[in-house]
């Protein structure tokens, strides 16, 4: 770890010392990452003690910190989450390099340790938050480029493939949720966001996430959880309000975003 991060690491560091150094050398300068980041990454995501371990358990100071470097890699976390890409798939192994693509790094890591990883830093809801959020954002994006006259798989794979990436969170966390304190703690940080009133043609992307996030914040305590999971479909239905898609596509699609998000969710439960 300590070749992969720099100078920074030095045996007998504290973990909340590591995870600051981990943020810090990896965080993304004008939203490019190095290979070098990239590789830091997924170092430490296959060091000794996470890998493949079963029922993992990472020191509570370095949850926020992991979850933080996670939500700044959106792009592959959405990726490996949702589990369809096959660049993903064939360069999840330890020895595989970052590659390039769209002027910055991406990094693959295999679907168990990933997932595994992602369960035990959840553990903290601060943590699970940024990591919610972040792909909410992402989610959003990838729904705001979708061309208005994109048909087939072309106009349904982004928000099915988002309920998946969601679905995987909400079977990864399905255990904690259980605990009031932590859905409570989790909700707080999630509205610790700012909330800019953009319209769907100023940024679309900003008006799904903010739309989401306000009906968050209207939730009783007792349907949170079934409000985390539908999210897919919440976002999906606003997108498709929002393009004015007619009711007999926009009934499919969201039968098919459902779908994919129930089957995410018990897949990752297991």
């Amino acid at each position: 770890m300590q070749k992969s991060v720099g100078a920074a690491v030095h045996p007998g560091m504290s973990c909340a010392a590591l995870g600051q150094a981990l943020v810090k050398a990896t965080a993304a300068e004008q939203g490019r990452h190095s290979q070098e980041q990239a590789q830091a990454v997924k170092d430490v995501l296959f060091s000794p003690g996470l890998d493949y371990t079963k029922n993992l358990r990472i020191d509570a100071a370095l949850r926020v910190p992991l979850a933080t470097v996670l939500a700044d890699f959106a792009a592959d976390t959405h990726e490996l989450l949702a589990g369809l890409d096959s660049q993903y798939v064939m360069k999840g192994d330890p020895d595989d390099v970052p590659w390039e693509a769209s002027g910055t790094h991406h990094l693959a890591v295999d679907p168990l340790v990933f997932r595994n990883v992602v369960r035990a830093i959840s553990q903290d809801p601060q943590a699970y938050a940024i990591l919610r959020l972040a792909e909410t954002r992402y989610a959003a994006q990838q729904l705001a480029t979708v061309p208005g006259d994109a048909t087939g798989t072309a106009f349904s794979l982004p928000p099915t493939k988002n309920a998946r990436a969601l679905g995987i969170l909400d079977g990864l966390s399905d255990t904690y949720t259980r605990d009031r304190a932590w859905r409570t703690a989790m909700r707080d940080r999630l509205l610790r966001e700012p909330a800019a009133q953009d319209t769907y043609q100023e940024d679309p992307a900003a008006y799904f996430t903010v739309t989401w996030l306000q009906g968050l914040r209207n939730t009783p305590e007792a349907e949170l959880v079934n409000r985390l999971r539908a999210q897919g479909v919440e976002i999906a239905r606003t997108w498709t309000q929002a393009r004015n898609t007619d009711e007999s596509t926009r009934q499919a699609l969201i039968a098919e975003v459902d779908r994919s998000a129930q089957n995410a969710y018990r897949e990752a439960k297991s």
